[in-house]
């Protein structure tokens, strides 16, 4: 896998089932399938229901965090309960439509939140400035606990600044790497790794 080389920290995949948003990606057996070619963590953002009947296949599939919605009917604590006894991380996403403190009941539950900054179900759309309170206010609370905070969507070197000074430590990006010029994986994960560490002197973690 070229993206791996290229430096990034984690392989993000998202799993959509048709139903959850109008789009239909690809799922645990796919990812069983490149498991061999990469020693990188797997993420997976779940978009496929019933949530829970889903954690036992990309356990299998050697996925290493899942992450949740907060708002598709499953009960989350169940869920979240299911992902840990199979030693898998966990995350909770935020939509646009979702408010920040929707993660209160959780916080010492999970990994990470990854906020979108985009409507999720399809790549390539535009980021979405109006999130950037909500990040601001998820770091808020999230205080000193362990958990990191992603933002998922629209992310270039540009918006990766407004990100990480909103809050972030993680950026992941889809778009802005797989359709680089010449497929030019390194120079478009240094650029968003150079643009986060010009806005906190500090490098993120990339997927």
């Amino acid at each position: 896998m070229n993206v791996d080389h290229a430096g990034c920290d984690r392989i993000h995949l998202d799993m959509i089932d048709g139903h959850v948003f109008k789009n239909l990606s690809f799922g645990p057996a796919m990812f069983k399938a490149l498991r061999p070619f990469t020693k990188k963590p797997f993420d997976v953002h779940l978009m496929a229901t019933p949530a829970d009947s889903w954690i036992e296949p990309l356990k299998d599939a050697g996925c290493d965090r899942v992450l949740i919605h907060l708002t598709l009917g499953d009960d989350v604590a169940r869920v979240i309960q299911s992902i840990h006894a199979r030693a898998m991380s966990v995350g909770l996403v935020l939509t646009p439509q979702n408010e920040a403190s929707a993660v209160l009941p959780y916080l010492d539950q999970i990994d990470v939140i990854n906020v979108m900054t985009v409507d999720p179900g399809f790549g390539g759309q535009m980021f979405l400035h109006t999130m950037m309170p909500k990040v601001t206010r998820v770091r808020e609370l999230i205080g000193s606990r362990p958990v990191d905070l992603s933002v998922d969507g629209g992310l270039t070197p540009e918006t990766a600044k407004l990100a990480i000074r909103a809050g972030a430590n993680c950026i992941v990006a889809g778009t802005s790497i797989f359709k680089a010029d010449k497929k030019n994986y390194d120079a478009a994960i240094k650029a968003l790794r150079d643009a986060a560490s010009f806005a906190v002197q500090k490098l993120p973690e990339t997927v």
